[in-house]
């Protein structure tokens, strides 16, 4: 691997902490992207058997806003539970939104990764094509150069198609998690705001 990369040259370094950054926001987001973790299916019950029980406590809306991203929303909403239902439903969609930013966060930057990846590669062809035609001169030809700056070209080419094609997937596949969990949080959002308002048991 070492030898690869010395045969690449330097162009290679700026993709190689491309693909570091890559896997570190890939493995971040498929831990914080757990439904488990995000939007757990036993508590939106868990609120309902409190709101039976007696109510809800200033102590039990904290203790939500920590539990999860799901719990910040029907914290949200359990705290305007004396106000029309407009006002909570408003309330809702304004932590919804915060949720939204949050579950996003770093996949602007993988998409980016995805996208400049190639191009470096890219320049990593053009600089082994400039040192390859560098090997031509009036007095002959220099072989070592030549071959250098074909295999600068041809791993920069390379690399910059197995950084990108991963991370373009993996941009791919959390942005339609984070879409797909944000569907699931609106309609249990939805739910809680008809039972604490009645409309539903």
């Amino acid at each position: 691997m070492w030898q690869i990369i010395l045969a690449a040259g330097w162009p290679i370094w700026p993709l190689i902490i491309a693909s570091v950054i890559a896997l570190a926001i890939i493995g971040e987001r498929a831990l914080a992207l757990r439904e488990s973790t995000v939007a757990p299916q036993n508590l939106l019950p868990e609120v309902q058997n409190w709101l039976t029980k007696g109510g809800i406590t200033k102590e039990m809306i904290s203790k939500l806003e920590q539990h999860s991203p799901l719990g910040q929303i029907f914290a949200s909403a359990l705290a305007n539970t004396k106000n029309p239902r407009v006002v909570t439903k408003e309330a809702i969609e304004e932590s919804g939104r915060a949720v939204a930013h949050n579950l996003e966060k770093y996949l602007s930057t993988l998409g980016t990764i995805a996208t400049v990846a190639p191009l470096l590669g890219l320049l990593g062809t053009v600089i082994g094509m400039v040192e390859l035609f560098g090997a031509f001169t009036s007095t002959g030809h220099d072989i070592a150069q030549f071959a250098r700056g074909i295999s600068v070209a041809l791993y920069n080419t390379a690399a910059g198609i197995v950084v990108a094609v991963p991370a373009m997937i993996a941009y791919r596949y959390y942005r339609s998690k984070v879409d797909d969990l944000l569907v699931g949080m609106e309609q249990q959002a939805i739910k809680l705001v008809e039972i604490i308002h009645g409309e539903r048991k």
